[in-house]
């Protein structure tokens, strides 16, 4: 019985750790959706005319995912302490269906890759008509040509030349903004998609230690 009630609280502990990760883990996705929303350079965008609503649209998704993923932690930190079979019953069917929420994504992000693609072909028909505005009228300036290459670090297409005063004072050499856009995109997107596996492991350990403790409490409370 001692042994038991010791593999009992390990357990108990375990889930109570993976709550604390899965916790932290949705604090830092609202922290990164709000830093880049509100933060860095990507908030001069929403000052233009041609703002990317497009991707702000997916930020405030991510934020909301990280909500949802502090929730369903504190859920599952109080079903472990209170050894309620019902809650943790309730926490199991939340991250199932995260779970299946994030292979569904992942499925069609796989299958889908022409929406990819027209995201990154939106970013970079921004900068084409944010270049061309420039073009036509360089008295009047454009912040959004400015934005997108202090952020992408590049400097017009072809030739830097016919931006160059947009251009930063720190960048060595000419870029093609085109380019880099492509690049960057793709290494983010690859990033995203290796977290995106890490939280589905994640998810599946919690569901399995939330599951064994589920039932381990119910074998101590038939003992008793």
């Amino acid at each position: 019985m001692g042994r038991f009630r010791g593999g009992l609280r390990c357990i108990k502990y375990l889930l109570l750790g993976f709550n604390l990760l899965f916790w932290l883990a949705g604090s830092a996705v609202i922290g990164f959706g709000l830093w880049f929303r509100f933060g860095g350079t990507m908030k001069d965008f929403s000052s233009e005319d041609k703002s990317p609503e497009y991707f702000y649209m997916g930020l405030y998704v991510l934020v909301g995912a990280g909500a949802l993923m502090m929730a369903v932690g504190f859920f599952g930190c109080c079903g472990a302490m209170r050894e309620s079979q019902c809650v943790l019953g309730s926490f199991f069917t939340c991250l199932l269906v995260i779970f299946a929420a994030e292979v569904t994504t992942g499925v069609f992000a796989f299958i889908g890759k022409g929406v990819v693609f027209q995201a990154l072909r939106h970013v970079q028909t921004m900068y084409e008509e944010a270049y061309s505005d420039y073009l036509k009228d360089r008295e009047r300036g454009n912040g959004t040509l400015i934005t997108f290459h202090s952020t992408f670090q590049c400097c017009g297409k072809e030739s830097s030349e016919p931006v160059q005063p947009t251009c930063p004072k720190e960048l060595l050499g000419p870029k093609n903004c085109i380019d880099e856009i492509e690049a960057i995109i793709s290494v983010k997107l690859q990033l995203i998609g290796i977290v995106g596996i890490g939280i589905a492991g994640l998810t599946i350990f919690g569901m399995i230690f939330s599951m064994v403790l589920c039932c381990a409490i119910r074998t101590s409370r038939d003992v008793i």
